[in-house]
């Protein structure tokens, strides 16, 4: 039975975003889903980037609506965390209660990967156990997902997946291993 899947990630900011969202949605396929966004075309926009930003954003959300499964691409995108537009549709596909299968190139957990470059390792344990960065005295929060509890939390509780590189070699962004097998995890858990 082909599932419709809405693929989100930061890779329409790659130079090669075109050739990258071509393979993923060729891969997809092979799948067995039927990919409708985002990207595939927006139509006629308005001459006001204002505007014309409202009109992609609101035209993503009518797709995601339509879509039954989503395949997130977490990698940390410029900073220690997920590009903020995906983290959005991760939410905006959780509220809709419909299951979430994301990936991240990036091995590491959220906290000391938090505490080894935004806080350059300047972090300690407080009197109550929790890892505050000594700076600005800010937890930094250290709860074993590959990001922000909301995401992990969000997607784990709706059947969804979270999958990470084994070992602790970060994966350049062209490397679609894990991406595959979130698309076999998604297809495994929609079949069974």
């Amino acid at each position: 039975m082909t599932k419709t899947l809405y693929i989100a990630g930061p890779e329409v900011f790659y130079p090669d975003a075109k050739a990258v969202l071509a393979r993923k949605r060729e891969m997809a396929a092979d799948y067995g889903f039927d990919v409708i966004g985002p990207g595939l075309g927006f139509g006629t926009l308005p001459a006001d980037k204002r505007e014309a930003g409202i009109a992609i954003a609101r035209i993503n959300e009518q797709v995601m609506q339509r879509a039954e499964v989503m395949i997130a691409n977490m990698t940390p995108f410029r900073g220690v965390s997920i590009d903020p537009g995906t983290a959005f549709e991760v939410g905006f596909f959780c509220a809709l209660e419909r299951p979430v299968f994301a990936y991240t190139n990036d091995p590491r957990d959220f906290g000391p990967r938090t505490a080894d470059e935004w806080y350059k390792g300047e972090v300690a344990m407080d009197d109550t156990g929790h890892m505050r960065a000594t700076v600005d005295g800010q937890s930094v929060e250290a709860h074993g997902f590959a990001d922000n509890l909301m995401l992990d939390g969000g997607i784990l509780s709706r059947g969804g997946k979270v999958l990470r590189p084994t070992g602790d070699v970060l994966l350049p962004t062209s490397d679609l291993t894990v991406y595959e097998e979130a698309l076999n995890a998604a297809r495994d858990a929609l079949n069974a």
